[in-house]
This record gives C-alpha cells, structure tokens and sequence, in this order.
C-alpha cells in the first residue's frame, strides 16, 4: 500500500456507524468515534496498516518479544531481541547473546543537526525564553529514529536513514558545533527517547558551555532517563516538551503503534517538578489535532490530566497538515482548534496556545 493516500472528491462513510464525512481516512476507514469505541474490533485493520508503513521502509513490524532473547531497557517497548534481530528503534541487536547498540551509544548517534535562527517555531515559542533572543540560534538536533510509528509523522523520512547506511556523530562531535551564538539546544526528531545515551552525554556536555537544554519528546524513555534530561532542562533554564497525542490509549495505538501509558507516567514524573521553576516552564505539552480523530475530548481529558498537577503548565495545541499514511485528511479546522481551546481551558489549564495558525482552514 503506499504511503500516500491521494485526497478524495467524495467523503467516505464510517462502515460502523454510516456517518459521511472526510474527516475519515481511508488508512483505517472507520471514524473516529468508532475507532476509539470498538477498537478490538478495528485491530486486525489497525495492525495492517502499521505493518504496511514498517515494512516499506524495511523496519521491524512490532517489539521482538522472542522467548530466550535480551531484553532492551531504554524505552518502553522493553524488546526482548533474539539472535540476529532488531528492536523495534531498528538501533538494538543481539549478537553471541549479547546486546549491541548500532546507534546511540554516547560514540555513535544517528542523527543530523542544523542551526535555526531565533525567534523558531518551537513548540513553546509563546513561553521559551529562546524567543526573545534575536541574532542568536538553536542547535536543533534530528535524531533519525523512534520509539513510536505515529501514521501522521511529519518527520517520516527518518526511516530512511539507517545505522547500517548511514554516518554517526558522537556527543562530543555534536556539542562541538555550539559556538558563542548557539542560545539553546532541541533534541526530537524521530524522537531522542530511541537514543537518550548519547542526548545526554551532549546535553552534559552543552550545559558546560551555558548553553539551554531542551527536549521535544514522545517521553517514551525509562524513567530515570527522563529524570536525568530534566535535570539538563532545570538546571540549564531549558524545557521538557511532551508531545501528548492522545488520552484514550485505544486511540493511541491506532494513531501511533504503541500504548501511551509510559508517556503519560512520565508527563506526570516531570509535571510534579514544575513548581521547581515555573518562569520560564520547566515542562510544555502538546498536542496535535487530527481532524476526526484526535478532537476537543481527547484535548479535553488530556488537559484535566495536565491541570491535576499543575494549572500553571503551558499546552500547545497544534495544527494538523496532512502527511504519510494520514495525507488524505483535510488541515485541521479553525474551529475544532478555537473548541480544543476551550475545552482545554474548560479543564483548568490557563496557559493554552494555538499553535501553527498557518495551517488552520477556515471551516
């Protein structure tokens, strides 16, 4: 199946419930509605789907879970990887029963990395201090693989570039690049959680220049990982950013492969921390707007979650534009955006952002 769904003249229909509209698309054919209430019967279409969109790009389809095999810490997918297999980040394998990192060892990250003049389009730009410093740069670094298969990503070329293919960077060779106008540093991608050794042991290194250390994140990483960047992010004046892409876990795993429970125990590790340091906020959350499917409930649970620890914590909710497996739904609508805000201020939170305007429609 290819990657790319062609947009349609004509809505299609929900086969459950019969409902016509385009903000259905054709990789799971069901609304959203019906996805997130009868996702067991949805997940044999779900499952196809995620297994088409690895398999073009030669990655493995699931974790390993292979009875006698190593098991992987890092994340929460917990591999357990048999002889000659890779985990499901495609940078972990066994040898002689051994586990070997291809990629992500302080020694070897996978990754490129670009200077991006200040004011950017973070997702904090709002309420990141990097936004008032005109003249100088952030050193964005692009981790090239993942610990989710989001069908939207945005950044889904990354699965092209492989460890076996491609060059790696150490951490040294990364924090070299800060200069005198380097303000601030983002590691995302992909996403840092697939190589959260060699992010911190640039992160170590970058906080010695006093430079800020933020993260843009699916905070799928073990938990004492996730303790250490926030300790780059506190220490340094920099950000943790989460990207919450939804609350039901059903429609979690539709959208991105994976449970979101590690990413929720890990919002909630960081989120009880950010009365350490408020101004500027120590953690950011997002969310991205899926038409018909990521809406104003799931922004909704999601903001009551994130107001239970703190009112005060900024949350960005952003503008969908259609890409890789979801490339058929439409831009999300200035009004499920302006009902997502209000629903996320209806929650408690009082710091919410519309984030990437730009692609909002005007329906």
């Amino acid at each position: 199946m290819s990657r790319v769904f062609s947009p349609r003249s004509l809505a299609p229909t929900c086969p459950v419930c019969q409902r016509t509209s385009r903000w259905i698309t054709a990789a799971f054919g069901w609304c959203g509605d019906c996805l997130r209430g009868l996702f067991a019967d949805a997940s044999a279409r779900v499952r196809a789907i995620h297994t088409d969109s690895r398999t073009e790009f030669d990655l493995p389809i699931q974790p390993p879970r292979t009875q006698g095999g190593v098991r992987c810490t890092l994340c929460a997918n917990e591999c357990v990887i048999g002889e000659g297999e890779r985990g499901f980040c495609n940078l972990r394998t066994v040898r002689q029963g051994k586990l070997v990192h291809l990629a992500g060892t302080p020694a070897r990250g996978l990754l490129h990395w670009y200077r991006d003049p200040l004011p950017t389009n973070c997702v904090a730009d709002w309420v990141c201090a990097g936004s008032a410093q005109r003249g100088a740069h952030n050193l964005a670094v692009f981790y090239a693989s993942c610990t989710m298969n989001c069908l939207y990503c945005q950044n889904w070329h990354y699965r092209e570039i492989s460890p076996d293919r491609h060059e790696t960077l150490s951490a040294t060779e990364l924090a070299a690049a800060a200069n005198a106008r380097t303000f601030c540093v983002c590691y995302f991608g992909g996403d840092p959680a697939s190589q959260m050794p060699h992010a911190l042991a640039s992160a170590k290194l970058f906080a010695q220049r006093g430079v800020r250390v933020c993260w843009e994140t699916n905070g799928t990483m073990h938990p004492k990982l996730l303790d250490a960047a926030v300790h780059y992010s506190l220490s340094t004046g920099g950000c943790i950013k989460f990207d919450l892409k939804a609350y039901d876990e059903s429609l979690h795993l539709a959208l991105t492969g994976v449970s979101n429970r590690r990413t929720l125990e890990n919002f909630a590790r960081a989120a009880r921390r950010f009365g350490e340091r408020p101004e500027p906020p120590l953690v950011v959350a997002s969310t991205l707007l899926v038409p018909g499917y990521v809406d104003e409930n799931q922004v909704g649970k999601l903001a009551r979650f994130i107001a239970s620890f703190d009112p005060r914590i900024p949350y960005a909710l952003l503008g969908f534009a259609p890409n890789f497996y979801l490339s058929d739904l439409p831009c999300t609508s200035a009004r499920q955006a302006h009902a997502a805000e209000n629903a996320a201020r209806a929650a408690g939170l009082v710091n919410v952002h519309i984030g990437n305007r730009h692609l909002l429609n005007g329906e």
